[in-house]
């Protein structure tokens, strides 16, 4: 998709005439996780009497008027608050399908046994009892849980933790909840989701309306070789290790049910590491393109060591008054193979 010059925003839904009026800075975060989706609009309310009720829902669209705005999905308006002198009015929208009253319980905490069953069923029951129409990558839904507990956790809490376990996701996505690994996740929602590709221009500087600035942490995380992961033989009353890859090992703290669920645990953990190891900011011309569990392709204009794909971890999308439209992007590298 080839960028504009004119950055445009439109909301949608309740009180839309209004909002798109008066509206005098927006930020979208779109984060991968448990984390949903948000919206921040500040909105000049000057000879209003009223105020956009809670629960509204209201939807964003977004990108350049040269080539046309890209759907960011839906939100309810969960937060708001007046300031005077001068009058703003600041919103704060999620795009998690719950109400203030929460009658679902999509934040309360339980403590709660599961087992035996499989993560794909695990998944439906707790998402659906929300509302969500959960949905489940195949090379994930069939894995055996033979026993896990649930201890003062949120549901969606409870399940971020678990599938992390093999190195998956989830995510919120409108009515959806949606499990897979990265990259996945927005085919899985339906989106079509194509790698996003970035150059950087020959005469990069600050100021320039396409400038990029990109910043690359390496950690200690990625100096691990293998990794450790301890099961319990009830049967035989022993406890044993199953190791990936070689010293030195990343050991994990948790205790698995059998020797396929460590392993599982220890193969996901590896990739997870492999891929997070590498930390990759950039801080670029807007892009509506730009997606959490999307992926980012950095062409040869870049450095050696920055080329090649990355997932997308977190993307915040900005316009106010004093700068263009931009997009700040936190991604990690994509495990080998």
């Amino acid at each position: 998709m080839a960028m504009g010059y004119t950055p445009a925003i439109e909301i949608y839904g309740a009180n839309a005439a209004l909002l798109n009026q008066r509206l005098m800075q927006w930020k979208h975060t779109d984060a991968a996780g448990i984390e949903s989706d948000r919206l921040e609009l500040m909105i000049n309310i000057e000879g209003l009497d009223g105020l956009p009720s809670l629960g509204g829902r209201i939807g964003l669209r977004v990108g350049y008027l040269e080539s046309g705005l890209v759907e960011k999905g839906e939100f309810i308006i969960t937060q708001r608050t007046p300031h005077l002198f001068p009058m703003r009015l600041a919103i704060v929208a999620s795009a998690a399908p719950f109400s203030v009253a929460d009658q679902s319980g999509f934040r309360q905490r339980r403590s709660a046994s599961h087992g035996p069953t499989t993560l794909g069923a695990l998944f439906r029951q707790l998402t659906t009892r929300h509302g969500f129409s959960p949905r489940v990558a195949p090379d994930l839904d069939a894995i055996p849980i033979t026993h896990i507990d649930q201890s003062n956790e949120t549901d969606m809490g409870f399940i971020t933790r678990l599938a992390a376990r093999y190195d998956a996701v989830t995510k919120p996505v409108n009515e959806l909840y949606v499990l897979a690994k990265r990259g996945q996740v927005k085919s899985l929602s339906g989106q079509q989701l194509p790698d996003v590709r970035l150059s950087v221009t020959h005469d990069n500087r600050p100021g320039d309306e396409a400038f990029i600035s990109a910043k690359l942490d390496d950690t200690a995380r990625a100096k691990y070789q293998g990794c450790r992961v301890n099961w319990w033989d009830a049967a035989g009353g022993k406890q044993h290790k199953v190791e990936i890859g070689n010293a030195p090992f990343k050991i994990l703290r948790q205790r698995c049910q059998n020797e396929d669920e460590a392993r599982a645990v220890a193969q996901g953990e590896m990739r997870r590491v492999g891929r997070e190891g590498l930390k990759l900011t950039i801080d670029c011309p807007g892009n509506p393109q730009l997606s959490a569990e999307g992926l980012l392709l950095l062409d040869e204009t870049w450095p050696l060591y920055m080329q090649g794909r990355w997932s997308i971890t977190t993307v915040i999308h900005t316009i106010d008054p004093t700068q263009s439209y931009r997009s700040s992007i936190v991604a990690s590298g994509l495990a080998p193979g």
